[in-house]
């Protein structure tokens, strides 16, 4: 028989005849001790944490030096700052006094910088002499302490993540900038399998990853979606303003998730009271309390906080405002973008490069908003202040003795700053305006913008709130300085009376899974629980109201992880989404070549990716033929897996040149293979030309000028691109749709006739929820039925529901398109007769629950006795004073 080799062996005593002959010999599991090192880790969620930020920080030795310059650069800020304050005799240095010593008759002797630093001794006994000062120093002290604590601590942990890497995912030092983050989640995967780290699951799946590693960003990003924080305010000459710092983004992790008192017991579960509600008020005012005692805490270490803001603020940006004036007058994504425009389980490399990629068009876009005013401003005082610039120039080169001459030099840098300052309120002359062009690409890398935005991005409205997403450098630093002030009275009177709905939504929103623990359960990227109706294309479970996400999130979010990670395999309702959308893409580019093309969602989104030079414009516009001849490129190497490994081998033989990067990469180092955009690709390749290359047409981009790893890589950001794109397309299309089930047909004057035979009916039957009530609808709008449809709103009445076969024709009545989600809006007053709205309402309103009923719009003759709706009367009213208050000023 083969004698096969196990960890299975007899355990041998120092003597054999200390075992008796008829007893069993006992067999012992040797196991292995780099594998028994890593079973069953208690705090899973740090682990995995500490694992993707080595690798996202480029391992030991840069971690280490960062956390040491840490310290070192506090140490430099407290010390330097408290030599400047008490160490200085500003007197020598500016020259109001001379120095001891200093002889005047003496041409050669100069004043140095050491005249004017006072001697150690007196230094020491100067900051001995100021108790603020040294309560300062002490609490700088503590708080350097505390850091070194910790970092001395990370030490150890950071020699355990390294032997990690090491020995269980097998990745060396070298090696670890030539690894995708999801290269490392495979082999993290596989290791779980091996030892067991989750002793609760078997098999760890990406999303038990991602969940664990964002399980708290998760709730923050539904807090935001939901609209439960950041607080906005309508600031006088400011307008709406969104306040979100980096110091209100620790309080409230502090009060939900880490601190003493926290919702959260530890790192992976809740506390069980806060899944009751019976507990509800308790636990409320318990919150409001914490938050009242934390607001405190924050207010008496205001001061101390401002200090250390504004020192480190002066030294950080002094010297980039000398050498770039003009940096402040850029932007830069805001704290509240950061979490507005995040997907759900959404990693900060992955993030980070959408913002990325998104910034440019996002600069040009805020670009194309000037104002005339500031423009003339700014090109007379650059006239002006450039002239005396000039004027000082000439004469130092003409004579270097003027640059002594005092404050000149000052003059020449504040002259410069000036001039720079104006350059920015100068728009370009040559550049031309597209902003909706502008906005579909800013829309192509974020993947989210409102619904109210579209065809909207000219307005100053849509552009003052992208503003509170994209803000300027300066605006950010400002509102830093300000944070330690405004943070504590935010927490004392604002988020004090949100404790109810704080509380309320962690008990609704939190699921236990597991093997991972309590999670957000927008994270888990449920469709049916939390997806929205109008951003699918089949829908057959509507959650409730409260239940959905804003802005189609879940239905984004479940794409981008879907092609981040491709191994992963959702559940049947999500898979069946994202089946259901390539579906939906496919037979629109079999429709494609349509002369009626020009509604097609997919023609649509391909031009918006051809605009921001992903793909050819040229060629997009020429139609869809082109798109299948990638398979002379990128989609030969998408759909043969045996060219795609011999390309990935071929590009191996230089590493350092392929793989420089991959550490913040996007997903696999094969791209995305079963996107939106190369489903399209397979399913349309035989039924096009064969002589249209888009290989040749995408050396124009850059696309076509990188090798073929290279190219399949940039296929993840190509395929979500395209996905948000195509999804935002196909939710205004429902939209639409929606609408025009909303619209109200006419019906004849004797509806009794039409009982009888119902094909001689004008009436077209149509379905209605009895659930949402009649009332709602004038609820929402703040008037009555009176205020809309006027005194013979007493006319509606409830009409018997009868089917009828024959389709009427848009043409055959007229009709109103309501869009639910706005108040109604009386026509204009220069509106003709025919788009007026019809004089008399026949509607159905009382109605039982089970019974089908009609939502119907009648037009009869004018009568004398009509008396219109009282928004007209308030409006004419309105415009009245308006013209009386005119005439009275002039």
């Amino acid at each position: 028989m083969a004698e096969f080799q196990t960890s299975y062996y007899k355990f041998d005593s120092p003597s054999d005849e200390e075992i008796p002959n008829n007893e069993e010999a006992y067999l012992m599991h040797a196991a292995d001790r780099n594998k028994a090192q890593w079973h069953h880790i208690e705090d899973l969620d740090g682990f995995f944490v500490r694992v993707y930020q080595y690798h996202q920080n480029h391992g030991f030795g840069c971690i280490l030096l960062q956390q040491i310059f840490e310290l070192v650069q506090f140490i430099f800020v407290v010390v330097f700052a408290t030599f400047l304050l008490v160490c200085v005799d500003y007197d020598i240095l500016f020259a109001n006094k001379l120095p001891p010593g200093f002889d005047v008759r003496n041409l050669t002797d100069k004043v140095t910088l050491d005249d004017a630093v006072i001697s150690s001794a007196k230094c020491t006994e100067r900051v001995g002499q100021n108790g603020v000062l040294v309560l300062f120093i002490l609490i700088a002290a503590v708080f350097w302490t505390l850091r070194a604590v910790k970092v001395l601590y990370n030490f150890f942990r950071l020699l355990e993540i390294r032997k990690f890497y090491n020995t269980a995912l097998r990745i060396k030092q070298n090696d670890l900038d030539n690894n995708t983050w999801h290269e490392v989640q495979q082999r993290l995967m596989l290791v779980q399998e091996e030892q067991q780290m989750c002793i609760h699951k078997q098999q760890l799946t990406e999303l038990d990853v991602y969940n664990r590693i964002l399980r708290f960003k998760n709730y923050m990003i539904a807090m935001v979606n939901k609209g439960l924080f950041p607080p906005k305010f309508h600031v006088p000459f400011l307008g709406d303003v969104v306040f979100f710092t980096q110091s209100l983004k620790y309080n409230m992790e502090l009060i939900f998730f880490w601190g003493p008192r926290a919702i959260f017991a530890n790192s992976y579960h809740m506390k069980d009271e806060y899944k009751s509600k019976s507990r509800r008020d308790q636990l409320a005012a318990k919150l409001s309390s914490d938050l009242l005692w934390l607001g405190l805490l924050n207010l008496l270490l205001s001061p101390i906080i401002l200090m250390w803001q504004i020192l480190y603020s002066f030294f950080s940006y002094a010297e980039v405002l000398k050498r770039e004036p003009g940096s402040f007058g850029a932007r830069r994504w805001s704290m509240y973008s950061r979490l507005y425009l995040r997907h759900f389980n959404e990693l900060p490399h992955e993030f980070q490069a959408r913002l990325n990629r998104g910034h440019k068009p996002a600069s040009t876009y805020m670009a194309t908003f000037t104002s005339p005013v500031l423009t003339v401003l700014a090109k007379n005082v650059a006239f002006f202040v450039g002239s005396l610039l000039a004027v000082l120039l000439v004469l130092t080169v003409w004579d270097e003795d003027v640059l002594k001459v005092e404050h000149v030099l000052t003059a020449l840098t504040i002259f410069s700053i000036i001039i720079t300052i104006c350059k920015s309120f100068i728009p370009d002359e040559h550049a031309v305006s597209c902003p909706e062009q502008l906005m579909r690409q800013v829309v192509a890398q974020v993947h989210y913008a409102p619904d109210s935005w579209r065809g909207q991005a000219h307005t100053c409205i849509v552009r003052d709130q992208f503003a509170q997403l994209f803000q300027f450098k300066a605006a950010f630093v400002i509102e830093e300085l300000l944070s330690p002030i405004i943070t504590p009275l935010l927490l004392i009177f604002w988020m004090r009376g949100k404790s109810h709905e704080i509380i309320d939504f962690f008990r609704n929103f939190t699921v236990d899974i597991a093997g991972v623990g309590d999670v957000c359960s927008f994270a888990q990227l449920n469709v049916n629980k939390h997806g929205d109706p109008q951003w699918q294309t089949e829908s057959s479970h509507a959650p409730s109201f409260k239940d959905q996400a804003d802005d189609g999130k879940t239905e984004l979010s479940l794409m981008h992880f879907a092609i981040t990670n491709p191994k992963w395999v959702p559940p049947p309702e999500e898979n069946q989404l994202l089946e259901s959308v390539r579906a939906h893409a496919q037979k629109d580019a079999a429709e494609i070549a349509d002369v009626r093309a020009t509604q097609n969602p997919l023609l649509t989104s391909l031009q918006s990716l051809g605009s921001v030079d992903m793909l050819p414009t040229s060629i997009l516009l020429s139609g869809y033929g082109s798109l299948p001849a990638m398979q002379s490129t990128t989609g030969q190497q998408i759909r043969n897996p045996n060219n795609q490994e011999t390309a990935i081998k071929n590009q191996q033989r230089h590493p350092a040149e392929v793989y420089r990067g991959l550490s913040s990469s996007e997903g696999p180092v094969g791209g995305a293979t079963d996107g939106l955009f190369s489903s399209v690709i397979s399913a349309q390749r035989d039924g096009f030309p064969a002589n249209v290359s888009l290989d040749r047409s995408l050396q124009s981009t850059g696309f076509g000028q990188m090798n073929a790893a290279e190219k399949v890589r940039e296929m993840a950001s190509l395929e979500m691109s395209m996905g948000a794109l195509y999804m935002h397309e196909l939710h205004h299309q429902r939209l639409n749709l929606h609408h025009e089930r909303m619209m109200w047909e006419t019906i004849p004057d004797d509806v009794s006739s039409c009982q009888g035979d119902p094909s001689q009916s004008n009436v077209v039957s149509q379905r209605y929820n009895p659930s949402q009530r009649l009332d709602s609808g004038y609820k929402a709008t703040g008037l009555a039925k009176e205020d809309i449809f006027g005194k013979h709103s007493a006319d509606v009445r409830t009409i018997p529901t009868f089917s009828s076969n024959r389709q009427v024709s848009p043409t055959d009545q007229p009709f109103i398109s309501m869009d639910v989600r706005q108040p109604l809006q009386m026509p204009d007053d220069n509106t003709s007769d025919s788009d007026a709205a019809p004089q008399e309402f026949h509607l159905t309103d009382n109605h039982s629950d089970d019974e089908e009923i009609l939502l119907t719009l009648r037009t009869e003759p004018s009568t004398s006795n009509y008396q219109p709706p009282q928004v007209i009367y308030i409006s004419c009213g309105v415009f009245i004073s308006l013209l009386i208050k005119l005439v009275q000023i002039y």
